[in-house]
């Protein structure tokens, strides 16, 4: 059955119309669908034709609140599918919407995880493994994320940041044993994303070298701690549970004797 639209009334929302059908209201349609469909005053309309363009309209919607999505920053595949469920649309106007945002070059996976690779690089000291697991999460494909790496992450970018990283570690651990800031230092870099071999090389670049009166200082202040802690012990038990503590913290034992026998003499 066919019906003539008898009025076209707009909404207070700009670009949103009403449309009526033989006097009487029957469904809402954007300016951009009644282009599409040249939509004017005295057409006639049959249900196929207007289910086609309630459905064009419903495509429309999901498309300006993509839009909105997009326009605050580069957003993955998958973060604006998932969006778009969120809105509670139906899946064939989703994919309809994700085609026509793929055709207009809106939605462009690699173009993201190149973006994010290199702000990645200049602004974290993130390596490579904790930037594609970031990847990862946002629906980016493996493929992707290994061309990103490898035109936006070199190795000597990798290096670079992963030395910068090392020399901030090492500070923080300075008054550790030597042999234990070393470790925190390593481990630090490989929870940060970095591979082995630039991880060693990284090490290598700072030429760590442990500074006598520092490492005894921090001896001292981790002795004295041990020694309180351990009072309630006879001498040689206080002593052994002391030693064994400090070498597991990473000193030399050389060092230790040292300690134990100035609480000997201070005794």
């Amino acid at each position: 059955m066919t019906k003539k639209i008898t009025k076209i009334m707009a909404q207070k929302r700009a670009g949103r119309y009403n449309i009526y059908l033989d006097d009487k209201y029957a469904f809402p349609i954007s300016e951009s669908v009644m282009i599409k469909y040249r939509v004017f005053k005295g057409m006639e309309v049959d249900a196929a034709l207007q289910a086609e363009m309630v459905a064009a309209d419903d495509v429309a919607k999901a498309y300006a609140r993509a839009l909105d999505y997009l326009s605050h920053q580069l957003r993955t595949e998958k973060e604006v599918h998932d969006k778009l469920r969120d809105e509670d649309l139906d899946e064939g106007v989703i994919t309809a919407t994700m085609v026509q945002l793929r055709e207009l070059h809106l939605l462009d996976d690699q173009q993201y995880a190149d973006a994010y690779v290199r702000t990645a690089k200049r602004t974290s000291d993130k390596g490579p493994r904790v930037i594609r697991q970031k990847l990862r999460l946002k629906g980016v494909g493996e493929q992707l994320i290994d061309d990103a790496l490898a035109g936006q992450f070199s190795s000597d970018d990798r290096l670079e940041n992963a030395t910068e990283a090392a020399q901030k570690l090492a500070k923080r651990y300075g008054k550790l044993a030597f042999k234990t800031m070393q470790q925190k230092v390593r481990q630090g870099l490989m929870t940060k994303g970095f591979e082995p071999d630039i991880i060693s090389a990284a090490i290598e670049n700072l030429d760590l070298q442990p500074d006598a009166d520092e490492q005894w200082d921090a001896l001292v202040t981790q002795g004295d701690k041990l020694w309180r802690r351990n009072r309630k012990y006879g001498f040689s038990e206080r002593a052994l549970r002391t030693k064994r503590s400090l070498y597991q913290k990473g000193f030399l034992m050389d060092d230790i004797n040292r300690f134990i026998d100035e609480q000997v003499k201070e005794d």
